[in-house]
């Protein structure tokens, strides 16, 4: 199931930068939390940065100072990549979520998109 559009991925050697962009259904009009996951082979998957709809941000303790998630509508969401490593070689997925009664957390989800940083 693809809900969310990712773009942005692709090949950067390291120390470069790529930014991810991830559009939300046309039809949301409330900030709800968002965030990019990522996941490498062989790895789980992790949560990389999240930002909340009044804008608070939290990364992951690997990209901390390199990498920066924005939002500029209920709609649209960026991750900034800069200072890349090998080690973030992974698969990214743009994430929102709605707390739902009664059923708990319903997430959408992108499809995925690839960034490899390699030399």
């Amino acid at each position: 199931q693809v809900q969310l559009v990712e773009t942005g991925g692709g090949l950067v050697q390291p120390g470069g930068s790529l930014r991810l962009s991830c559009a939300a259904p046309g039809n949301i009009f409330t900030f709800y939390p968002m965030g990019w996951y990522r996941q490498a082979p062989g790895k789980q998957r992790e949560l990389v940065a999240e930002i909340t709809s009044g804008g608070i941000t939290n990364y992951a303790d690997s990209v901390k100072g390199r990498f920066t998630i924005s939002r500029e509508n209920a709609k649209n969401m960026h991750l900034q990549m800069n200072s890349l490593k090998p080690e973030d070689t992974a698969v990214y997925y743009c994430n929102m979520y709605r707390m739902m009664v009664p059923t708990g957390r319903r997430d959408y989800w992108g499809q995925g998109i690839q960034v490899t940083v390699s030399s």
